[in-house]
């Protein structure tokens, strides 16, 4: 599947980030700021600080996708403008446009800082290919669309193997698609740790097919000699729930907490927190069973 739109391409780093000097200043920072925003580190080796705030600037600036570049200036082989510019102290930043310097900061400033500089000055950053797949993907599936929303969260991870939010877009397209086992391969890519609405609506729903009873024709008729038999109806609900169908399994543990919402310390609730988890927080699921417990804990 080809991308959809046109996304800004990232130009070469070496087009991006150079080392200048006195003598390409007027081409490298002047000339060229006249077509594009260009930030001008002024630096040592000595430097500390220095240190800090450069590969800072190096990953805002390859970030931006060519929206401003940048020149490294070390003041102890090339003092001429940084003298002109008046530099006290280093690590100091200038930004050019149109052949002038029209801000700067001195010292080594955190990331959030340097992109807000940058942005502030040469406006935020193009949406990313990354970008562009993942509100494709979004897109897809708000329409039914799980196939396709599936190849774009694949071209996400092609692009960058460890996005979350496209691990697990991925597994749950393949768990809503009755998958199970690419489910869980897809979501074991993602770090242990990892948190994304997608990923916990996966491992939920892989947590409750692994615990979930295969048959369910026993618990229906020990449920039918005695409606309050509260454990066969769990044990029914967890079936329907790990079958795919969160539901049914709603509606049984709704009906367990109804006629005795502490059973079993209250086992039902917290099953049914587990369901609503697997439904997704913003599935019509989930909001209504909310808004049915809710109903049953306040009357």
């Amino acid at each position: 599947m080809s991308l959809i739109g046109a996304t800004a391409q990232a130009a070469p780093a070496g087009d991006l980030i150079k080392e200048g000097s006195d003598a390409s200043f007027a081409a490298d920072v002047i000339d060229a700021s006249r077509d594009q925003l260009v930030i001008v580190d002024f630096w040592a080796t000595w430097c500390g600080p220095c240190k800090q705030l450069t590969p800072t600037l190096e990953k805002v600036v390859t970030a931006a996708k060519g929206a401003v570049k940048l020149v490294k200036i070390d003041v102890d082989k090339n003092p001429v403008y940084a003298g002109q510019l008046r530099v006290q102290s280093i690590p100091t930043v200038y930004a050019f446009k149109d052949g002038r310097p029209v801000d700067g900061f001195m010292g080594a400033l955190p990331e959030s800082q340097v992109k807000a500089f940058i942005d502030r000055l040469a406006g935020p950053a193009a949406p990313s290919d990354i970008d562009e797949l993942l509100a494709m993907a979004r897109e897809s599936v708000e329409v039914g669309d799980i196939g396709g929303a599936a190849q774009a969260y694949a071209q996400v991870l092609q692009l960058e193997p460890e996005n979350v939010a496209a691990i697990g877009g991925l597994a749950r397209c393949y768990l809503d698609g009755g998958d199970l086992e690419r489910a869980r391969e897809v979501a074991e890519m993602a770090p242990a740790d990892a948190r994304n609405g997608d990923l916990e609506s996966v491992r939920a729903a892989l947590k409750l097919a692994e615990a979930a009873p295969s048959e369910t024709s026993e618990f229906e008729q020990r449920l039918a000699a005695d409606p309050n038999d509260h454990a066969a109806r769990l044990e029914l609900a967890n079936a329907l729930a790990g079958r795919g169908d969160l539901q049914g399994a709603v509606d049984q543990l709704l009906t367990i907490i109804e006629r005795d919402r502490a059973w079993n310390d209250e086992a039902a609730r917290k099953q049914l927190l587990t369901v609503f988890e697997a439904a997704g927080m913003a599935s019509d699921i989930t909001k209504q069973g909310r808004r049915r417990l809710s109903a049953i804990l306040f009357s």
